[in-house]
């Protein structure tokens, strides 16, 4: 297995703000956690950071995101969320999400496929993906 196609893992705690009333992590704080594992994917893997996107003024866009919501996390829950690129093409980049309690990480919580596309702002126009990406995984 490449570097590249191997998985990163980030853990993290449920905090208030992540909670229904009751306790219960909403589906919004899901895709945060996410979004955050997406971009240390894209960092840790790709060299793709925050610094190399205002540098570039190329940033990686959410064009479809398929959520499966399996288990509740709650208020005070440790996790874990896995991310690794399932796919590097042309035009997209697909990346798989698995959020599980760290203490049950076989058991998960929730699994999600995201696909990206690249695209040059201010323009907004989509890009290709750099060859090199492609071409290792």
């Amino acid at each position: 297995m490449s570097t590249l196609s191997s998985p990163i893992e980030i853990e993290e705690e449920i905090y208030f703000y992540d909670t229904d009333c009751g306790g219960v992590v909403h589906n919004l704080a899901y895709l945060r956690l996410v979004e955050k594992a997406r971009s240390i994917l894209f960092r840790e893997r790709l060299g793709f950071d925050a610094k190399k996107m205002n540098e570039t003024q190329v940033f990686p866009a959410v064009v479809r995101t398929e959520a499966d919501y399996l288990k509740s996390a709650k208020l005070g829950d440790q996790l874990v969320i896995q991310a690794h690129f399932e796919s590097i093409e042309r035009l997209r980049i697909t990346c798989h999400f698995t959020i599980s309690l760290l203490s049950a990480p076989d058991k998960p919580l929730m699994k999600c496929i995201q696909t990206t596309i690249l695209v040059q702002m201010p323009s907004g126009k989509p890009k290709r993906v750099p060859q090199e990406w492609i071409a290792t995984t």
